[in-house]
């Protein structure tokens, strides 16, 4: 059993029982089932207090008591145990992801489950009302679609690029979009009559992965979001870890290289490592070599991500040469982050969910090269399950941290 992370574990006290439910909440949706012993013993409380936090979840309808627990295909000696579970299709959730020129939308259930999903792209010069308004029918859609009750939708989660003051819905600057100051909370709030959380889209992703994927037992972890742009969010003790001015996780801005022949041209990690400055370090080899395996390629259309991955995965040594170097500098922010913030994982996202064998291996001996002591040995690095849906993933995990597993009594049924 894990160590009890201290947002999640219960005590007896007056004034808890929120801490409490939540804690029985997120331990079945990690566990599957539970018995009321088991749960009373894990969380450090007495089994009538369990008991009637259950009774309250059952008459809910969130968990069900069904079926007896069993340790290795044999149920438990004496009065036996009976098997406690969530209910995930109790109650819904929508999930927003605001990426660059796109939008990722989904329903998930109560395990982060998608029971359906929606993208749509748009011009960055598309007045962001407009991109709002779409964004609210196409969750309306998904609505109806499902045939889910409407009474079973909990709220929104919405994952911004982009600067985000979390406690107001507004998205302060995005730059990659162009848009300043925009009150998403509020505009979606009044248009879908659900209540709304708005946060940074890499942060949403961290929490995606600490709440519904393989980060649920660690301490401390980092997720890594690399594609127009570069940034990190953190997870400490289960909680999103922001920073004093809401700033922690910009390390697409980590300044790597000074580069001597443009006297002061300081080179960030976004400025070598994002899509677009992979395919602008493309576009240079095609430029040095006119007659190579990328030019050949790039002349069979726009020159893209993947059409770069396709020709190193060939075996095309100067393209393959230009992902290694730029993995090394990627490799070097990673030792940065590790030795300033040390954490058990690091989860990366976008670019390293497509191909990544051609640059995870550079990066993760680079990162054991560079960070200190032996740092890099104790860290695991591991690509996200969720692939491209990360983001909407972590903007329904928004919404059920928000909406139910830190609020779950006094719901409607």
């Amino acid at each position: 059993m894990s160590a009890l992370h201290p947002s999640t574990a219960g005590i007896n006290s007056s004034g808890i029982k929120q801490h409490n439910i939540g804690a029985i909440l997120q331990h079945l949706l990690h566990k599957k089932t539970v018995s009321r012993v088991a749960l009373a013993n894990w969380m450090g409380v007495s089994t009538a207090t369990i008991t009637n936090l259950v009774t309250e979840l059952v008459a809910q309808g969130l968990i069900v008591e069904e079926g007896v627990i069993r340790h290795n295909g044999q149920a438990s000696v004496g009065r036996p145990q009976m098997a406690l579970r969530l209910v995930p299709d109790a109650r819904y959730v929508a999930g927003v992801h605001i990426d660059v020129g796109r939008m990722l939308i989904t329903l998930c259930n109560l395990c982060g489950e998608v029971v359906g999903k929606q993208v749509f792209e748009h011009q960055l010069q598309t007045p962001w009302q407009q991109v709002m308004d779409e964004t609210v029918d196409v969750v309306e859609t998904l609505i109806g679609r499902s045939g889910i009750n409407r009474a079973q939708i909990l709220g929104a989660g919405v994952a911004a690029s982009g600067l985000v003051d979390s406690r107001t819905g507004v998205n302060i600057f995005a730059p990659n979009l162009n848009w300043r100051q925009v009150p998403i909370g509020a505009y979606l709030r009044d248009r879908l009559n659900l209540p709304v959380h708005v946060e940074n889209n890499v942060r949403a992703m961290a929490l995606g992965e600490a709440l519904l994927g393989r980060a649920n037992e660690a301490t401390v972890m980092a997720f890594i979001y690399a594609r127009v742009g570069v940034g990190a969010g953190f997870i400490v003790d289960g909680q999103i870890f922001r920073g004093g001015a809401a700033g922690a996780g910009e390390i697409g801005h980590t300044v790597l290289a000074l580069e001597q022949a443009r006297q002061g041209d300081a080179r960030t990690l976004e400025s070598l490592f994002s899509e677009p400055a992979l395919i602008a370090g493309a576009a240079e080899l095609i430029a040095q070599h006119p007659s190579g395996c990328l030019a050949r390629r790039a002349s069979q259309g726009k020159l893209t991500l993947d059409a770069i991955f396709e020709v190193a995965q060939a075996g095309d040594r100067a393209t393959l040469d230009l992902l290694i170097e730029r993995a090394e500098y990627f490799g070097i922010a990673l030792a940065n982050l590790v030795n300033v913030f040390n954490p058990e994982l690091i989860v990366l996202g976008g670019i390293f969910t497509r191909e990544h064998n051609l640059i995870l291996p550079t990066v993760l001996k680079t990162l054991k090269t560079r960070a200190f002591a032996n740092l890099g040995d104790q860290i695991s690095v591991q690509v996200t399950e969720f692939g491209q849906d990360a983001g909407m993933i972590g903007a329904a995990a928004l919404a059920l941290d928000r909406f139910f597993y830190r609020a779950a009594l006094h719901m409607p049924i």
